[in-house]
């Protein structure tokens, strides 16, 4: 490679960094090629982007991004793949669930929105962080379920006025 094919690739990286607030490192060598085509597909699928790159590079890249990625350069030795998404439990899942079949990939690090989490043992942590739209959900349920009660109630009381504010009254006390 090139001395201007390494900087377009740094510059490449450097854009992918700066604008996902979700990046993944992962170790997953010695899949062999059906494996990794799985692997690639299972991304695809879950919306999340997979790339082999270079340690070097990617250090490179880290650092010309301007983000803080605290302990993630350490963990950039031997064999490392990037996994962008805009969902922070995406590409946990997918790793989660891939391993149920097979021994990797492994989870070497990740940045999810500016929290820095170094280590295969945060795999878990990373799966059970709510997306953006599962805690709107989890929002509108809350809000809908008081609604819920009082059209319940009110359906209850049979639909006559005294019957509705029989309901309420009763709810009140």
């Amino acid at each position: 490679m090139t001395r201007e094919e390494k900087s377009i690739v740094i510059e490449d990286l450097t854009a992918q960094l700066t604008d996902n607030s979700v990046v993944y490192l992962a170790d997953i060598s010695g899949l062999d090629a059906g494996t990794t085509s799985n692997l690639r597909r299972a991304c695809f699928k879950a919306n999340v982007k997979l790339a082999v790159v270079k340690n070097t590079l990617l250090a490179k890249a880290m650092e010309a991004s301007g983000k803080e990625f605290g302990e993630l350069p350490s963990v950039l030795k031997g064999n490392t793949s990037i996994m962008f998404s805009e969902t922070g439990n995406a590409p946990a899942k997918v790793i989660k669930e891939f391993r149920k079949k097979n021994e990797k990939p492994l989870l070497k690090g990740a940045f999810v929105d500016e929290g820095i989490y170094v280590g295969d043992d945060y795999l878990d942590t990373l799966v059970n962080i709510k997306s953006k739209e599962e805690v709107i959900g989890d929002i509108v349920g809350l809000l809908q379920s008081p609604a819920k009660n009082v059209i319940s109630a009110l359906k209850s009381g049979g639909g006559k006025l005294s019957g509705i504010l029989k309901t309420l009254s009763e709810k009140e006390g």
